[in-house]
């Protein structure tokens, strides 16, 4: 199994937009101002095809085998995050949506791993964690000394995963008033 890490694509939405959605729940319905799954999906698909938001294709990587897209890696800066909420506003306001409150999701003196989220077929063969180690080259790469992610509480597995290779439990989060730990890596 040969995988690669690569930038996704606008085109490469059919595949991205159901894993984020898979893996944010509810948050998707917040972020497109949408209920329906149909209607989540097709406004989801606009954000990742912008280049202005925390869905976009730019803050997205693909973890790929034989173009095969097999998970995904939504990261990005925690202080970015501040201006890319902002313009999510503004499209939610735009097109009328109920609810324009955009949690924060990371401090500004953090890169953020948004989600992660592999296929189902896929899961158990080591592509998360691939993902999880290529958000830390990143933030090296880019001169950050913590990375950052939320996980919620009941999830106690993937906490412990994420204890495992080095995430400490900083704080309490709280993400559309659910409850999450807030946990950090120094690099």
């Amino acid at each position: 199994m040969t995988i690669t890490i690569r930038q996704a694509q606008p085109q490469d939405a059919f595949a991205v937009v159901p894993l984020i959605i898979e893996a944010i729940g509810a948050i998707a319905n917040r972020l497109t101002g949408e209920q329906t799954d149909e209607a989540v999906e097709r406004e989801l698909t606009i954000l990742f095809k912008r280049e202005d938001n925390r869905h976009s294709y730019l803050n997205t990587f693909v973890a790929i085998e034989d173009e095969e897209i097999l998970g995904i890696l939504v990261y990005y800066n925690g202080k970015q995050a501040i201006q890319m909420d902002a313009n999510l506003v503004q499209w939610l306001e735009a097109k009328n949506a109920p609810s324009i409150v955009i949690d924060k999701e990371a401090h500004e003196d953090e890169y953020y791993i948004d989600t992660v989220c592999v296929t189902p077929a896929s899961r158990g063969k080591g592509i998360g964690t691939l993902l999880l180690q290529y958000a830390e080259q990143l933030t090296q790469e880019r001169g950050g000394q913590k990375l950052s992610l939320n996980v919620e509480t009941e999830k106690i597995n993937a906490r412990r995963l994420y204890e495992r290779i080095g995430y400490v439990i900083i704080e309490p989060w709280s993400i559309i008033d659910e409850p999450f730990h807030h946990m950090v890596k120094q690099l």
